[in-house]
């Protein structure tokens, strides 16, 4: 599978780089678990909610809105899953790390083929805006670590009485691959094609 970076033009579609000095953000997040096998994702974590970057990302990027702050940390190789939410994500990487997108207007009938996913390098130390239509998941890496921005909120309890099958947490619509292990525990199987795999040798 090719690999574009962030910053070539195939990227327009799925987002856009954030300017900005990460670098406290990126210290503090270094201090944070990062597992030697699967990932950790934690919504909000009050050491980087409240670092000078915080008010930046909320103003500039999310215009006011309350936010969190949090990260996805570890190791991971496979798709597995896409969400989307109905807001812009932010992703800032630590070190080099692949973002495996796609769209959510290429969802048809409730399923969604892997052969549209397009795969992309974000350089250390870059910040992207991942746009709300854009089909994401845990980054693809050997120890990496990511920090994720989002309104105040997202990825919690889904809210009662909802039907949306997808809808699997709050703000978050989620796709399983019928082979994840996220399907085993019983979130929507929406992924046909092949589970896309990163070489990360």
């Amino acid at each position: 599978m090719k690999i574009y970076s962030v910053k070539d033009k195939e990227f327009n579609e799925y987002g856009k780089i954030i300017g900005g000095d990460f670098s406290e953000l990126i210290k503090v997040l270094h201090t944070k678990e990062c597992p030697n096998s699967g990932v950790v994702y934690v919504p909000s974590d009050k050491d980087l909610e409240n670092l000078h970057s915080a008010s930046y990302l909320q103003n500039e990027c999310f215009g006011g809105l309350p936010i969190q702050i949090g990260y996805c940390n570890g190791v991971n190789d496979t798709l597995n899953c896409l969400e989307y939410h109905k807001s812009s994500e932010i992703n800032i990487a630590e070190s080099d790390t692949i973002l495996l997108l796609g769209k959510q207007q290429d969802i048809v009938n409730g399923e969604y083929d892997t052969v549209n996913v397009q795969a992309f390098l974000v350089p250390s130390g870059c910040a992207v805006e991942l746009y709300a239509t854009t089909l994401h998941y845990a980054p693809c890496g050997n120890g990496f670590r990511v920090a994720v921005v989002l309104p105040k909120g997202t990825n919690y309890d889904k809210p009662n009485g909802v039907k949306d099958a997808m809808l699997c947490g709050s703000n978050k619509w989620l796709l399983a691959h019928k082979d994840a292990p996220e399907a085993k525990k019983g979130a929507y199987i929406g992924i046909i094609g092949n589970n896309i795999k990163i070489n990360l040798a």
